[in-house]
Formats: C-alpha cells, sequence, structure tokens
C-alpha cells in the first residue's frame, strides 16, 4: 500500500526517497532538499552514470485537499509530455511515500502561496510577460488534444452541458461528507452553480485544473506545472483560473492574454462561461485549506489554510456579485480589543518558535510556519468580540431570528441555504461577502495598507 509523508517523519522520507533513486534510477551521492510547497516537494542532485543531475519529487498532501490519487496526476502528466506538451518527463513512482519523480526543469515562477507573495510580491516582468503569451499558445495546443489519451489514464468524459459543467465541481463537494466538514458558504455556491451552469456548452477539452503555473527562462516556456486536478471539461474553465489566481500571482494583462488565447484557439471567447467557472474554481478553491484547518497530522501550513479560507470565499462571492449584479457593503475594521494575558502568552509562544535552532528536518521556512499560528490567532483574539457580534447581527437580519448560540445561528443558516431559492441568492452573497470581508480585515490587521494582498478585491471580467 502507498505510504504518505504524514505517515512519517522527513528523516525517513529522505532516507526512502534516496534509496528510490539509487535502487531505481541508479543514482549515487543524492542529496535532497524539501521545497515551500503546499504538498511534500523535494528537489534531488546526484549523479547518474558520471553526469550530475537534478530531479524534482512531488509526493501526496498530507491531507485530503482534492479528490484525484497522485497516480492519476501522473498518468496526466505523462499524457500530456507524450502528446509534445513542454512538461516534465515523468521517471518513476515510488510508492514509500507516496511520490512521482520526474525530471527537473529549470526557469523561475512566482510564489505559489499567499503568504509567500504577501513576503515577496508578484512582478511581471517584460520576459514573464513574453512567456506567458507564449503559455497561452501552449495552453489552446493542450486544449486542441484529443480525449482518449486521458480517459485512458483515468479522466471521466463528461455526458451534456450539465456533467461538463459541474463533475469536477461535485467530486469536491463530495469531500466534505467523507471529511465529516460542512461549511455554508460552499453549500450555498453549490446550488447555485448546480442552478445556473450554462447549458448551451457542449465543448470538451483537456483543461489544467489549476491553469496558469509554468516555469520560464528568459521569454520562454520551460515547463507547465500542477496538473493534479486536470481533467476533462469546458476550456473556458482554465480562462477562469486565471481570473481567481491574479493579483496573488501576477498575471499581467488579464484580457490581454484572453485575446492572445483567442487568436491561438481560433475560436471566440465565452464571457459567460468564464464568469460562471470562475465562481466553480474559486468555491473548488476553497476545500482543501478548508480541510487542512482541521488536520493535525505533520507538517502542512495552517495559517495559508485559514488565510486562503477567508481571502479564497471572499473573492469567489465576488465573482458571483459581479454575476448577479449585486452591490456589495464596505466595511471597516474597528480599534482592536486592549491587550491581556492571552496576547502575553502567544508573544512568549512566537518567541519560542523563533529560536528553535534550524537543522535537517527543521528549516527556517517551516519554523517560520509554525511562529504564524500564535501571530494569526493574535489578531483573532484581538477581534473576537466583533466578529462574533457582527456575525450575529448579519444572521438575524439574514433569518430575522438572533441567535445567542453561534452554533445554534450556524445552524440555522444551513437550514436556510438547504431551502434556498434564486430569490434569496443576492441576500446570501451579501450576507457571505460581509463575513468574509470581516475575516480578511482581521487577518490584514489594523494598520494594513488598502492594497494588502489579502483585500485585493476580484477585478471585474473584461469582455471583449
Amino acid at each position: 500500500m502507498a505510504q504518505t509523508e504524514a505517515n512519517q517523519d522527513q528523516a525517513e522520507s529522505r532516507e526512502q526517497l534516496s534509496r528510490w533513486l539509487e535502487d531505481g534510477l541508479g543514482c549515487s551521492e543524492v542529496k535532497l532538499e524539501k521545497q515551500r510547497r503546499w504538498r511534500p516537494v523535494w528537489r534531488a542532485t546526484a549523479q547518474q552514470n558520471g553526469v550530475k543531475r537534478d530531479f524534482l519529487l512531488k509526493g501526496d498532501r498530507t491531507w485530503p485537499t482534492h479528490p484525484y490519487p497522485l497516480v492519476y496526476e501522473m498518468r496526466m502528466q505523462r499524457a500530456l509530455h507524450e502528446n509534445g506538451i513542454p512538461i516534465p518527463a515523468i521517471l518513476g513512482m515510488c510508492d514509500q511515500p507516496n511520490t512521482i519523480v520526474m525530471e527537473w526543469i529549470e526557469g523561475g515562477r512566482d510564489p505559489g502561496l499567499v503568504q509567500q507573495a504577501i513576503e515577496s510580491a508578484s512582478v511581471m516582468t517584460d520576459d514573464r510577460w513574453a512567456a506567458s503569451l507564449r503559455y497561452m499558445e501552449i495552453l489552446a495546443d493542450i486544449h486542441r488534444l484529443p480525449s482518449q489519451a486521458f480517459v485512458e489514464g483515468g479522466a471521466h468524459l463528461p455526458q451534456g452541458a450539465r456533467e461538463i459543467a459541474l463533475h469536477n465541481f461535485e467530486r469536491f463537494h463530495a469531500m466534505t461528507a467523507e471529511q465529516g466538514i460542512t461549511d455554508p458558504l460552499l453549500e450555498f455556491c453549490a446550488r447555485w452553480l448546480r442552478r445556473n451552469y450554462p447549458r448551451h456548452r457542449e465543448s470538451i477539452s483537456f483543461v489544467t485544473g489549476d491553469c496558469g503555473q509554468f516555469l520560464s527562462e528568459g521569454a520562454q516556456v520551460t515547463g507547465i506545472l500542477d496538473v493534479e486536478i486536470g481533467h476533462l471539461a469546458d476550456p473556458m474553465r482554465d480562462l477562469a483560473c486565471f481570473r481567481g489566481r491574479h493579483p496573488i500571482e501576477n498575471m499581467g494583462d488579464v484580457a490581454a492574454l484572453f485575446r492572445h488565447y483567442e487568436t491561438a484557439i481560433g475560436v471566440p471567447l465565452d464571457f459567460d462561461a468564464i464568469a460562471y467557472h470562475t465562481v466553480s474554481f474559486l468555491a473548488e478553491a476553497i476545500y482543501g485549506p478548508l480541510f487542512g484547518m482541521y488536520e493535525k497530522g505533520r507538517g502542512g501550513d495552517w495559517v495559508e489554510a485559514a488565510v486562503q479560507v477567508s481571502m479564497i470565499g471572499r473573492r469567489c462571492v465576488e465573482a458571483l456579485a459581479e454575476i448577479l449584479d449585486v452591490a456589495l457593503d464596505p466595511i471597516a475594521l474597528p480599534p482592536p480589543a486592549a491587550v491581556d494575558q492571552n496576547d502575553l502568552a502567544l508573544d512568549k509562544l512566537q518567541a519560542e518558535i523563533e529560536r528553535l535552532p534550524e537543522s535537517g528536518s527543521l528549516q527556517n521556512w517551516q519554523r517560520n510556519i509554525l511562529a504564524s499560528i500564535p501571530h494569526y490567532l493574535r489578531n483573532q483574539l484581538r477581534y473576537r468580540d466583533w466578529l462574533r457580534e457582527e456575525d450575529g447581527k448579519d444572521i438575524e437580519a439574514l433569518l430575522g431570528t438572533g441567535y445567542a448560540d453561534a452554533a445554534e445561528g450556524e445552524a440555522a443558516l444551513m437550514r436556510f441555504i438547504e431551502k434556498n431559492a434564486s430569490a434569496d441568492d443576492a441576500a446570501l452573497t451579501r450576507f457571505f461577502h460581509r463575513r468574509m470581508l470581516r475575516q480578511c480585515l482581521v487577518i490584514a490587521g489594523p494598520d494594513a495598507p488598502v492594497d494588502h494582498l489579502v483585500l485585493v478585491p476580484m477585478e471585474p471580467l473584461l469582455r471583449g
């Protein structure tokens, strides 16, 4: 049975991966360096046939973040590579820990995590822009590939407009029952998406699922990345990803990228479908971090998960508000509560974590991830009463009944959503935006600039 890194420590993983490279690829003098990513990712440097080579090793997520197994990602990547798409060649698969081994491709990219983007702002250089235009041409090539190679690798071939639009989302949403974790916003999104799927869209392509990720050197694309949620669907889904990723990852002039893709593919864009799939893409992006907040296993980045749930949730609702033409409320963060013993305890905890010595099993970035938890909790404690009071007021305004117990209010909200009809969409959209915006304001803190990444609004969809 394949084993994940969540079941073992880094030293054991390092030893097993090194042994696999030695036995499977004939490597020697193996050195492994763990990368800062959502999942276990290693850069391996080794001697192979007397030549120094680098390899990229990608493991299973340490908690359920999406509904596709690691072997599925390997098969989708192999199918793309065999069809001439610039993506790392698959070299094999280690089963303990469960890890894809692929060739290393040189090139740079922007940070893939919100916390990294806050620490080091994403920028668009002239070279990266030229590579981005080339990427859109490659994306058109991907969308022209026949479906059969992906079906043979395990991809589901959807039938009819409803399944084309929803089958990937429904796989994500089914995970809430599997994990025993429910979320009111996601329940609302599920019902809205099911009622409003594009009934006229029956085009099917392999879509990367989390589009816009690629490495580049100068103006050249050296390889595309991360097709673990790639599937067969409406190609407009991939374009929606650009709206969802930007500007956390600076994609540049998104409208110009769309026009370049339209020229390359030779088919007019469907902006209504892009708008719909923006909501779907952002809703799907909430599941992984939401489940991560409940995860107690090794590794992961708890604060990154909490930040993503609030920020992506807010942007998802903003994308929906644009479709519904709903005006959203501005909210200002009040002064924080006074410092108390809880703050002092968290200060102490953060200081002790930051003093932990760096080692092979605790790199500097991993120590910083641990230290970010008390830092996050400090703001949450200072604004806890404000968050509860404002949320209670909004629930009472929405439902017509107040609830002294927050859990009872959430249960009543879920019952309301389960009976939700389209007439309630505007009110629920405003409600969830206020809830998510408050959380984003608290995460950013009282002295945050207006352009703080967690607060950046969803950009409107420019048509034509």
